[in-house]
């Protein structure tokens, strides 16, 4: 926006970031997943078909 002076908007800017990048990320990417992926190939299940009683 050219109506503001960007020099305090850009120092908070670069300091959230910052904080972002050193503090919270970490601790985020620490946790593990709950469902973490598998090298298995998923497998369908084995279904039967339904027998209705009047046919």
């Amino acid at each position: 926006m050219p109506q503001l002076n960007p020099g305090p908007w850009f120092f908070i800017m670069l300091i959230s970031w910052l904080t972002y990048s050193t503090i919270i990320q970490p601790k985020l990417l620490s946790f593990t997943s709950t469902n973490p992926p598998s090298s298995k190939a998923p497998v369908a299940p084995n279904t039967t078909p339904w027998t209705w009683p009047w046919t």
